[in-house]
């Protein structure tokens, strides 16, 4: 009996032992293989089989340009006072991130829970804003400088370290995450300035029922990298979620990973219906 006693105990130990999650999942470096397909698309969610865009360097370095005169300039180097701090719970706050040398920097009161949002809505528009990770960061995978500007709060463009960092394809910088990679990679190296010129129609609702899509055009650094791509819904970490009926305008946000992650020159012009 007390053979079979010894017996059964690491088998028993084992079954109530947690179960450890596949290394064939895996990762955010090399991308998943256990999430659900993109609605219209062959590849996951962070597919591990999708290929990573050919690198292009641009034509020349990211050169300030002032905003058009019909612009709602949001963030002139100076101040945050177009912004303000929200919550994944929706509680909101002063913005608070760094200024300096023009530029803003992700810095929230705690790390990670908080994104600067702009405190009037947008809708369709023309967004430009430019961003640089510190050569100071040493992130690897989805840890590379990440950040992000999210459109309506739901429909994210990927910041993120590029030139050298790898991780999953619809994860990198001009993604819009999860959903679509860029056509190429046109990254700058760590230190040095990046630039978007973002295009976005709104998505379109009758009641709770989607009429029309949201499509998003990007310009990464003076390339086109997304041409008027269909977003499938708002973007999600390793899921693929559903459209839900939302106001007509909502916050731009730019996010905050707990990494040190700088803006400058950010400009919105409001497009209407037909532009």
């Amino acid at each position: 009996m007390r053979l079979a006693i010894l017996f059964l105990i690491p088998l028993l130990a084992a079954a109530q032992a947690p179960k450890k999650k596949s290394a064939a999942a895996g990762d955010d470096r090399s991308g998943y293989t256990d999430t659900p397909l993109i609605p219209g698309q062959t590849w996951k969610v962070h597919d591990a089989a999708r290929p990573r865009p050919p690198k292009v360097m641009p034509g020349r370095p990211v050169v300030s340009i002032p905003p058009p005169a019909d612009a709602d300039v949001l963030f002139d180097g100076k101040d945050l006072s177009k912004w303000q701090l929200r919550s994944r719970k929706g509680e909101t706050a002063p913005a608070n991130w760094k200024v300096q040398d023009g530029y803003v920097e992700v810095v929230s009161p705690e790390g990670g829970r908080w994104n600067m949002v702009t405190k009037a809505g947008y809708g369709d528009c023309q967004l430009h804003i430019e961003w640089l990770v510190p050569k100071e960061d040493v992130g690897q995978g989805q840890a590379g400088g990440n950040s992000g500007v999210e459109l309506m709060g739901r429909y994210e463009v990927q910041v993120m370290e590029s030139f050298e960092n790898l991780t999953y394809a619809d994860g990198q910088a001009a993604s819009l995450y999860g959903q679509w990679p860029p056509t190429v990679n046109a990254s700058t190296p760590k230190g040095e300035w990046n630039a978007y010129d973002i295009f976005f129609t709104a998505p379109r609702f009758e009641g709770d029922k989607l009429v029309k899509p949201a499509y998003v055009t990007v310009v990464h650094n003076g390339v086109l990298v997304q041409n008027h791509r269909e977003m499938t819904g708002p973007v999600a970490h390793r899921r693929a979620i559903p459209y839900v009926a939302h106001p007509a305008e909502e916050p731009l946000s730019l996010q905050d990973h707990g990494h040190p992650v700088r803006y400058r020159n950010i400009w919105i012009r409001r497009l209407k219906d037909g532009q």
